[in-house]
């Protein structure tokens, strides 16, 4: 059946194995894409959600590389935010609500309509490696298909365990069963595993909830969209999600079945990631609480399916059930499903090179949740870089890492593999010390031409970023060219409360005060007019804005992070007193307390240590 070598095969068509199939695809490389079944490609097994903090600047970073998930996230959205708008720009967030079905059918086309790229339904059972080279894999029908480089997304599959209170049983996701043999193989051969948990909250039937009793979550009144391209449009119509709170009255209920619950009971002894706790756990953990929000997200446009973000659990579901119905607008609640909690194989990644490929075999590499990270952005984007590698290193070419003052992935990619995952990594914008470099509104001046260089990102994308960089410059420039007089200027001035000035000034200088929006720069005479003559859309215009307003930020930035190089000296006083900084974060005095560090640059690469943390330390320090 197989009797070609592929130069890339791909294990597994999530997000990770999906987007590592594109690009290796798309880099000329011939593809083969297994998957146990080929109708939950890309499917999306925990919230129906794509972006979020940190994690839509990574969906935009994939897009302005030419990965697909920017495009399926825009055609199947039926909701669009942007996080934090009331901050800086570096913290805005986009975020898109998804239709679940669409979603995984968006992304099976595309994938079908890409070039070199094959298709196989089974299950990988096992690898083939000789003279730690991976030369192929075994199927559960006992064929070997033979291939240059293959690139493990096992997702939450390997050996993977259910459990639902004091029950478990086989499974790599709700009604799918596990996978098996290739975790042996891999240990055979001298590589570490450990076991993770993740869990998910229970689906519920939309038309029994009482929606008058949450607080309505609209999307934006201007939706913007993820993609860079001209490939999709912004939403027109939007769908809202809910909110609603827990209370004392659910947490006694939830506490009751305790005894019950396999987190506490000591039938899973794995980790699970911090940054997605159980409801359980936040019950435990944050005992003085006495509320934690639930937002109630539609599964699609059409669907009653609603999936109940915050109340991820594994107790048993009579519990589950009992709980739910105590929370306002659940009163009268029905069940699609339980909610679960899922234990499986990973390989710490520890064992990576930046490429994603392994220290001990070569052409072997990993990418998403086999790695001991959560959430499908973040597998998204490790499943481009394991694709774009493998494709480099089959053409021998040069390898492609990102740097993490270059984006987002590089930073996520960098910490994975040096500091491991004690805790399953997350990405929040403060995890990146070069924040107000790495926007979402530049990841195409950031990555699109590193990206076309290679062979990923096509010539439309590339003559587009060129246009958008052109223009956003050249409008920055007129801007600091115009002046404006006292006449013109002050009735706006005065309007946002700004001081009025005395003498003509230029437009730049004025556009930088922070009360000073785009809209007001535009009722001076000779913006306007440059805007149309130039014919620039929303997104330049945007650039423009940032650009003005960020860049004593960015210049300052670049120092900021250049100072925290040069803190290998800097000694901490032994038995610091670390809870007195009350601006740090709690986790970062949690973590300095634990490990005592000597120096502050020791401290600064502990995980859960924010570069901002670091920068209160200093000031604490007198530094």
């Amino acid at each position: 059946m197989f009797d070609k070598e592929y130069d890339v095969i791909v294990i597994g068509a999530g997000h990770a194995g999906s987007e590592a199939a594109a690009a290796a695809a798309n880099m000329g490389s011939s593809t083969l894409l297994i998957t146990m079944n080929l109708q939950n490609i890309a499917q999306m097994s925990c919230n129906p959600a794509m972006g979020g903090i940190a994690k839509g600047q990574i969906v935009r970073e994939i897009d302005a590389m030419g990965g697909y998930s920017g495009i399926v996230s825009d055609t199947s959205a039926i909701q669009f935010k942007m996080l934090n708008k009331s901050k800086g720009p570096a913290m805005w967030s986009p975020r898109v609500q998804s239709d679940r079905m669409r979603f995984a059918e968006d992304w099976r086309l595309k994938l079908e309509q890409t070039p070199n790229l094959d298709f196989y339904q089974e299950m990988v059972a096992g690898l083939i490696i000789e003279n730690d080279r991976i030369t192929g894999v075994r199927t559960s029908l006992g064929l070997e298909v033979r291939a240059k480089s293959v690139i493990c997304t096992n997702g939450t599959f390997l050996n993977g365990l259910i459990h639902i209170g004091d029950k478990q049983f086989g499974g790599g996701r709700a009604g799918e069963r596990a996978a098996t043999g290739i975790t042996k193989d891999l240990i055979d051969v001298g590589f570490e595993a450990g076991r993770m948990k993740t869990g998910t909250p229970p689906r519920v039937d939309g038309r029994s909830l009482d929606y008058s009793q949450m607080t309505e979550q609209p999307g934006d009144e201007i939706p913007s969209k993820f993609s860079y391209s001209n490939e999709t449009k912004p939403l027109e119509k939007q769908r809202s999600c809910y909110m609603t709170y827990t209370s004392n009255e659910v947490h006694e209920i939830l506490k009751d079945g305790f005894d019950r619950s396999p987190m506490f009971n000591g039938r899973i002894k794995s980790l699970g990631p911090r940054y997605c706790p159980s409801i359980e756990d936040k019950i435990n953990r944050f005992a003085d609480k006495d509320r934690h929000q639930l937002f109630v997200e539609p599964e699609g446009w059409n669907t009653v399916e609603v999936y109940v973000n915050g109340f991820s659990t594994s107790l048993p579901e009579d519990v589950q059930f009992k709980a739910l119905r105590s929370v306002a607008g659940f009163e009268n609640v029905k069940f699609f499903r339980p909610g679960y909690a899922i234990e499986y194989d990973y390989f710490p990644p520890t064992q990576l090179k930046h490429t994603l490929e392994t220290k001990l075999i070569d052409g072997l590499y990993f990418a998403g949740q086999i790695n001991g990270t959560t959430g499908y952005e973040e597998a998204a984007c490790q499943g481009m870089m394991a694709g774009i590698n493998a494709a480099l290193k089959v053409q021998e070419k040069e390898e492609f890492i990102l740097k993490r003052n270059e984006a987002y992935i590089g930073v996520l990619i960098d910490d994975l593999i040096t500091k491991g995952t004690e805790e399953p990594y997350r990405m929040f914008t403060s995890r990146a010390e070069y924040r107000t470099l790495l926007r979402q509104d530049n990841a195409d001046f950031r990555l699109t031409e590193k990206s076309y260089n290679i062979g990923l990102a096509s010539v439309e994308r590339m003559r587009k970023m060129e246009e958008k960089k052109e223009k956003s410059f050249k409008f920055v420039q007129h801007l600091k060219d115009l002046s404006v007089v006292p006449e013109e200027a002050n009735p706006v001035l005065e309007k946002r409360n700004s001081s009025p000035m005395k003498q003509s000034d230029k437009v730049f200088k004025v556009f930088s005060r922070p009360q000073i929006t785009m809209e007001d720069v535009r009722s001076f005479s000779g913006v306007n007019e440059f805007i149309f003559e130039n014919d620039l859309n929303n997104e330049m215009i945007e650039q423009t804005e940032i650009q003005v307003k960020y860049s004593g930020y960015i210049e300052k930035e670049k120092n900021n992070a250049d100072k925290l190089n040069r803190l290998e000296n800097v000694r901490i006083p032994s038995n610091f007193d670390y809870s007195s900084i009350k601006s740090m974060s709690y986790e970062a005095r949690e973590k300095l307390k634990k490990v005592q560090p000597a120096t502050v640059s020791q401290a600064s690469r502990i995980s859960g240590v924010s570069p901002n943390d670091i920068s209160v330390l200093l000031v604490y320090m007198g530094r």
